[in-house]
């Protein structure tokens, strides 16, 4: 169960830097603070969790796409940009679905 917090953890301080980077603070605070409903053992925390993990997921994404379509418009590498990113969605996208483990759900009911 450690392993999937963790992860969890990794996804959110990951999306806390892409915001940091655009200098959207107010999503800095949220990407850094959405770990702390771990805390609270309630269904609703986990599905807000996991709806979190999923909405950063598809953010990931749609960076991926403007960031390629940007570098191929000026003629520069895109493939590496994209390797990296499509990584870190996957990563994001894979801590909320390890959310759903039956330890998990039974802890937070």
């Amino acid at each position: 169960m450690a392993f999937r917090i963790v992860l969890f953890i990794i996804a959110a301080a990951l999306s806390a830097a892409h915001f940091l980077r655009a200098e959207n603070h107010a999503m800095v605070a949220v990407s850094l603070a959405t770990p702390l409903l771990f805390l609270r053992r309630k269904p609703a925390s986990l599905v807000l969790l996991q709806l979190a993990a999923y909405g950063a997921t598809v953010n990931w994404l749609v960076v991926t796409l403007l960031l390629v379509q940007m570098r191929q418009q000026i003629g520069r590498p895109w493939t590496a940009a994209a390797v990296i990113l499509g990584a870190v969605a996957l990563l994001t996208l894979l801590s909320g679905l390890l959310l759903n483990a039956r330890a998990l759900r039974a802890r937070y009911t």
